[in-house]
């Protein structure tokens, strides 16, 4: 076989393809030389692609190996501005962390991971808000979390027996929203989280409480919290079943909660003044023939709730509030109750009484009867206390 014939049976690498990059003419000597030339400057770009690839990987490598050596990132320095974050129930390290970064405080995560981990009083981070600086370390971070004392808390305390009147001038003293605003949020109650029984009333439904106010917090927020603490008390209580198995509906079992509460002081007597009212209620108590007589629904009707005493115009206020005129419970509370009130009213004493007048109304001590001679006695030992006491 001459060289010619040789050739021509050799190989082409190109044969399977549709449009060769290279063409020449079959056993051309001049489109041999042209593909060995193409060749070996394809080989050439070829090894320079690996070369250039190899030392990237390799520069790659280097570059991850200095990371897992050196640790994440982290800035140094306690940092500068200021950032409000918030740290939320149930958040982890890397979620405080997470948060932080976000904000700017942290350069990383992990950073914040470490230091967390490295200090047993990262476990005791509490929720609420903090202000911190940007760039900042994530030790330096860590030590503002630590200190219960950097928490930016508003605190806000609605005593038990207060109307809604008084609890939302309690809450424009000591927040910064106006009574104004939180009229605005009770003229929707449907949006406020009430349960069906308070038929769209707040009276008697803003728990009272200390509450923190966050600074994000809105007039809605505070009010809604509120609610929020009645409903978990009435959970607590499991109100509603235990209201039924007295004869009561839930809004009753409020409303004598809210007498109780604006007519004694001391928790010991709570249960005393509940069975009071259920025995009259009741018709246990004939002499009063069903009516409740209490101060405090009076005082409501006339909006006179810092009185103590009730004059003989005040008892002839015709309203369905006067529950010296009109036999039975009230159309709903007259004040907020608290936890004791409300399990008091659930779970009346069983002394037989029908009567109890305070007898100093400076400690507050509240004598109970069973009948109106009793209670005559015991009005008695009141005047005399009044007498040389300038809170009559």
């Amino acid at each position: 076989m001459d060289a010619e014939e040789q050739d021509s049976n050799e190989h082409d690498p190109y044969e399977h393809q549709e449009h060769p990059v290279f063409a020449s003419e079959p056993g051309s000597r001049r489109g041999e030389k042209r593909r060995s030339l193409v060749g070996c400057l394809a080989m050439l770009v070829v090894l320079a692609l690996i070369v250039g690839a190899g030392a990237w990987l390799v520069m790659a490598g280097i570059g991850k190996a200095k990371g897992l050596f050196s640790g994440p990132g982290d800035y140094s320095g306690t940092g500068s501005g200021s950032v409000t974050i918030e740290v939320k129930e149930g958040d982890t390290a890397a979620a405080i962390g997470r948060t932080l970064k976000a904000a700017g405080v942290v350069k990383s995560v992990g950073a914040f991971v470490d230091a967390a981990n490295a200090d047993e009083r990262a476990k005791g981070i509490q929720v609420g808000f903090y202000e911190l600086a940007k760039e900042m370390s994530a030790r330096s971070a860590l030590e503002v979390l630590v200190d219960p004392g950097n928490l930016i808390r508003a605190e806000v305390t609605v005593r038990e027996g207060l109307t809604v009147e008084q609890t939302l001038a309690v809450l424009a003293k000591n927040t910064d929203f106006s009574v104004k605003q939180y009229k605005k949020v009770l003229a929707k109650p449907g949006r406020l989280g009430l349960p069906d029984y308070a038929q769209g009333k707040p009276e008697g439904f803003l728990f009272p409480a200390t509450y923190q106010v966050p600074p994000n917090a809105t007039a809605a927020s505070v009010i809604k919290a509120m609610v929020k603490r009645f409903n978990r008390a009435s959970s607590d209580l499991s109100l509603p079943d235990r209201a039924a198995e007295l004869g009561y509906t839930p809004e009753e079992i409020v409303t004598i909660a809210s007498i109780i509460e604006r007519e004694v002081r001391r928790a010991k007597d709570l249960p005393g003044v509940a069975e009071v009212i259920d025995n009259r209620l009741s018709g246990r108590c004939p002499e009063t023939a069903g009516l409740l007589q209490m101060d405090s629904t009076v005082h409501f009707a006339a909006g006179a709730n810092d009185s103590v005493f009730t004059s003989d115009e005040m008892r002839d206020i015709d309203s369905p509030y006067n529950t010296y005129k009109v036999p039975g419970l009230p159309p709903g509370p007259i004040a907020s109750p608290g936890e004791a009130a409300l399990e008091a009213a659930l779970s009346p004493s069983s002394d037989g009484y029908c009567y109890f007048v305070a007898v100093n109304l400076e400690t507050g001590e509240t004598a109970f009867a069973k009948t109106g001679s009793e209670h005559a006695s015991n009005t008695a030992r009141l005047h005399e206390w009044c007498e040389t006491s300038e809170l009559c």
